[in-house]
């Protein structure tokens, strides 16, 4: 894969619909249900995403978090089982932590905050969202090619998802 922007697009390497296992999800708040809304949007928008090994794409993703582990489940356009990954959370713990407190501080800051206190936490909440794409990226090599943008648009469905009850 390249970084050439002007590099054609495979249309078969991308996520046509994403489904979120929410099935016991609690009441999130308005700027949570917001962040997910715009992920979701923007990572359908553009996307690159391509299991090894496959070009049955584009693909339906469901995503889910099962017993403490990140579930990728891939299907075809038919809704046909293509294929699934999973990934330990272990390893996201601290970030995904760390990045909901910042995230809390964030939503609190914009509300009463001087505009550079408020840039200051955003700068670090962007580079903790960075921080869990790039570990994402890795924890997915050798089984899901993705580029940055799409790592971190499923990074922050996976803080979503994350807060379950």
């Amino acid at each position: 894969m390249t970084d050439d922007a002007s590099a054609p697009v495979d249309p078969k390497k991308r996520i046509a619909s994403i489904v979120l296992d929410e099935a016991s999800v609690v009441r999130r708040s308005p700027e949570i249900e917001h962040e997910r809304k715009v992920a979701i949007f923007d990572l359908l928008e553009d996307n690159t995403f391509a299991p090894e090994g496959s070009d049955a794409g584009p693909y339906n993703l469901h995503l889910a978090i099962e017993e403490n582990r990140l579930v990728f489940d891939i299907r075809d356009a038919a809704e046909e089982p293509h294929g699934k990954v999973i990934l330990s959370l272990t390893p996201f713990r601290r970030i995904i932590k760390d990045y909901f407190l910042i995230c809390e501080s964030y939503y609190e800051a914009i509300r009463s905050a001087s505009p550079s206190k408020i840039e200051a936490i955003d700068m670090g909440r962007r580079g903790l969202h960075n921080e869990g794409a790039s570990l994402l990226t890795e924890r997915l090599a050798g089984k899901i090619a993705i580029d940055h943008d799409t790592s971190r648009r499923l990074f922050t469905l996976i803080c979503v998802l994350h807060m379950k009850g």
